[in-house]
């Protein structure tokens, strides 16, 4: 791996710890969830408890600054960088 990525000026490797919530952007989606549509909630059965979660998830969907808010708790950033296409055979 870090012959090819030394081959490759394009691509950037961050060592991680093997666990790192405070890393995820999801876990700050589930605390959401938790705090939000899942709170106080007995599911009846598997169907009430896809209910919940799609409408709870459907919610966070229709308020993008939520996301960015769980982004922005990890510290992390979005970089956009150019697209390129890949040709097979290299």
């Amino acid at each position: 791996m870090r012959q090819y990525a030394a081959g490759h000026d394009w691509l950037t490797i961050v060592h991680l710890p093997s666990y790192a919530p405070d890393l995820n952007p999801v876990e700050g989606v589930w605390s959401l969830l938790r705090r939000g549509p899942l709170a106080n909630v007995a599911s009846t059965d598997d169907d009430h408890l896809e209910h919940t979660l799609r409408r709870g998830l459907r919610h966070i969907q229709r308020h993008p600054e939520l996301i960015d808010d769980c982004l922005t708790g990890t510290g992390l950033r979005v970089a956009h960088y150019p697209t390129t296409t890949l040709r097979t055979g290299q």
